[in-house]
């Protein structure tokens, strides 16, 4: 079984709701109960943000401090991780601005927040996913860089380069410049970026896709995962073939992207597609039921694939998790979670849908910026 990484405190200060507040955890799974709107789901932001981006909400940070606060806001967490005890600190200060938070590891400031990868994992389900299967092909697109870069913690990098070497190419190309020494210099990059980003993405999805098809007895349906949109016929072919490929169609499609305003061609145009295995359709055409169940396997065979490949189980954040299963599935739901070896913290409204995990859950009440044990 993977190792465990779990949380032992956490303290916020004007963070959302919370003006200051202190909790104490042990290696058990955490549930948060409350009335809606209490800040269950602020808390889980808090935990999130113990990884690379901007939290489960995709939040503009300055948006997080505490309204009527006079500072920025932060979030400091003790854990046991993958290099053993550390205590992580990360927030920002009055008036700033900035996409990118401070981070201190073991009050040492960190060089950047990638490095919260080499102490945990932090995956999460929340019901703004639920039109995951439905909504635009750019939150699929997101969701799939979050499984990646819980396997491979260089392809944010990748990705935030390849979309600054786009954007440089775009601008070029909007003000009329088709200088070719400057393009050809800039495509380069792209295509080696853009290939690199396809090969991690299929690379994970293959590892995933054999995961499942060894999985079994499971309550919810398996989903079935493929890519479409970039080199869609040519993904066989060797990396260094694909660049070539890559680079060959931006140099012919310059006109044509200068027209649109865009890139049109590129890994930032893949889309995950996901059908539901055993009816063999579209996950899009399911029920909202089925479509729920699906996302619901497919978070947790990320999560076991992630504690596979790493030997460390992921810390995952389930909010609203049992509001629409049954009785029997909830308890299904959470044997599984407590069979992949991490601590989860879950909430909900009504405590009596966590009876099933018994002594293996602390309990903790929501209530207005204060949580009661």
């Amino acid at each position: 079984m993977a190792e465990k990484t779990f949380l032992t405190r956490l303290k916020l200060a004007d963070f959302r709701n919370y003006a200051e507040v202190s909790l104490g955890f042990d290696a058990r799974h955490v549930v948060l109960t409350g009335d809606n709107g209490s800040g269950k789901t602020n808390l889980l932001e808090a935990v999130s943000f113990l990884s690379p981006g901007r939290g489960l909400r995709r939040a503009v940070l300055s948006d997080v401090t505490r309204v009527g606060a006079t500072g920025g806001f932060s979030v400091f967490a003790e854990l046991v991780g993958r290099e053993g005890e550390v205590a992580i600190g990360t927030g920002i200060e009055a008036g700033e601005e900035s996409t990118s938070r401070r981070l201190r590891l073991n009050g040492t400031p960190a060089k950047s927040v990638e490095e919260l990868t080499d102490h945990l994992n932090v995956l999460w389900l929340t019901p703004s996913m639920d039109g995951l299967f439905t909504g635009g092909a750019s939150d699929r697109r997101r969701f799939l860089d979050r499984l990646v870069l819980s396997l491979d913690p260089a392809h944010g990098r990748r990705a935030a380069d390849y979309e600054r070497a786009m954007r440089g190419r775009n601008r070029l190309l909007s003000e009329g410049r088709f200088d070719p020494a400057w393009l050809s210099g800039i495509e380069v990059q792209m295509a080696e970026l853009g290939i690199a980003m396809a090969a991690a993405r299929r690379e994970m999805l293959g590892l995933l896709t054999a995961l499942i098809a060894r999985s079994s007895e499971s309550p919810f349906p398996s989903p079935q995962l493929s890519l479409s949109g970039f080199l869609d016929d040519e993904a066989e072919r060797p990396f260094a073939e694909l660049e070539d490929v890559f680079r060959e169609t931006l140099r012919e499609t310059r006109h044509r992207d200068a027209a649109a305003g865009r890139t049109l061609t590129g890994p930032h145009r893949v889309d995950l597609l996901v059908r539901h295995r055993d009816k063999d359709i579209e996950a899009e055409r399911c029920s909202t039921g089925e479509q729920k169940a699906l996302l619901v396997g497919l978070v947790l065979a990320h999560a076991r694939l992630t504690a596979d490949m790493t030997g460390y189980a992921p810390v995952l954040l389930l909010d609203e998790i049992a509001a629409h299963l049954d009785e029997g599935r909830r308890a299904a739901l959470f044997d599984l979670v407590d069979g992949l070896g991490g601590q989860a913290f879950m909430t909900g409204t009504d405590r009596a849908m966590f009876a099933a995990l018994g002594e293996r859950a602390q309990f903790f009440t929501v209530s207005q910026g204060r949580v009661l044990t």
